[in-house]
């Protein structure tokens, strides 16, 4: 069903779907080194959690094809500052992290010349990739069987984009999603537009107008309206980092949809694949919060909305509290969030 691939290895460099451009424009940017790929996640031109998990991945490999040793021990440290180059650019998408410290194992635990090691990496990039496709597939079908259950058929309100542009294909929401409309679960998607990068309005809605699934965009502050008049029967949202505790970090305004979600008896489920979690961090509280440039805000396109001497404040995500989540779909299995501990053995790296 979903044709749609974010991050693509072609003809020894990666092409990627410029997020930026679309939906007004589909167009591919051809990556080669290392410092472009760090580009590319800073500005978002790719985005989501799980696709920029691959893209660093690759990025790690492109960065080691071009260090020009045949020292494994100066090899090393230099892929250790590729490593620290490509960890700067999205402090909250755990993934990120997930992937290079899984590149940078591979490399030392790999066995050979510094070319064979280089081939092992790009391997590993490929593999990730694939393992991520297949994660999200297992995430929509796992969600078939929490789907509210009633006669008619659903809508799924959704916030930002967690589609198949967001991970190596598919998606984790979206996939949710993918998956209802497939076993014809599903009436109609309710995309808020995500404010202020507007992913939900220009991303989800191209995906599901690509497989022709029924959207409906809605303003940020509609969904309260939405769910008091009894419009949304569920809603489904990605992450970028969950803490051990179901603590989850997600695209702004994720926390206050799940207060009125709540509000309105509406189950709130989170879709993500296990190297999303941080066992790491005991707390929500611990999560980086990632704030980026106030121009987002103020300006679009070459237009600037606001009067000249206000002051801005940015942040890219918000932590919803665990007890509002209903559960949390992974690839293994759906669980509430106090019982995502028990998933900690199913995270490796291989």
């Amino acid at each position: 069903m979903n044709t749609i691939y974010p991050v693509v290895w072609s003809n020894n460099k990666v092409l990627l779907i410029d997020q930026t451009a679309l939906p007004s424009r589909y167009t591919l940017v051809e990556i080669s080194r290392y410092e472009d790929m760090a580009k590319a996640i800073k500005t978002m031109i790719v985005r989501g959690a799980p696709a920029i998990g691959v893209a660093a991945a690759y990025g790690m490999y492109l960065g080691a094809r071009d260090i020009q040793t045949k020292e494994r021990e100066i090899f090393l440290k230099q892929l250790e500052k590729v490593a620290e180059i490509l960890r700067q650019t999205r402090p909250t998408a755990v993934n990120l992290f997930w992937a290079i410290s899984r590149m940078l194992k591979t490399a030392y635990e790999s066995i050979g010349t510094v070319e064979e090691i280089k081939q092992i990496l790009l391997q590993t990039a490929q593999q990730i990739q694939e393992e991520d496709v297949k994660t999200c597939q297992a995430i929509g079908q796992n969600s078939l069987s929490i789907l509210p259950k009633k006669t008619e058929k659903l809508t799924i309100l959704t916030h930002c984009n967690a589609g198949a542009l967001a991970t190596a294909g598919y998606g984790t929401a979206l996939g949710v999603i993918r998956a209802a409309w497939t076993e014809g679960r599903l009436k109609r998607v309710f995309a808020d537009e995500t404010r202020p990068r507007l992913q939900g309005a220009k991303l989800t809605a191209w995906e599901c107008v690509q497989e022709k699934i029924p959207v409906t965009v809605i303003s940020d502050n509609m969904a309260a309206h939405c769910m008091q008049k009894r419009l949304i029967d569920m809603v489904v949202v990605g992450a970028d980092r969950i803490a051990a505790n179901g603590d989850t970090a997600n695209k702004i305004g994720t926390y206050g949809l799940a207060v009125i979600a709540k509000m309105h008896n509406v189950p709130f489920y989170v879709a993500a694949p296990l190297s999303t979690v941080d066992f790491n961090l005991e707390t929500g509280d611990l999560i980086p919060i990632e704030e980026r440039d106030p121009s987002e805000l103020y300006q679009i396109g070459t237009t600037i909305i606001y009067p000249d001497g206000v002051d801005y404040y940015n942040p890219a995500f918000d932590v919803t509290p665990a007890h509002l989540i209903t559960g949390i779909i992974t690839e293994q299995k759906t669980v509430k969030p106090e019982e995502l501990i028990t998933l900690k053995s199913d995270l490796s790296y291989h």
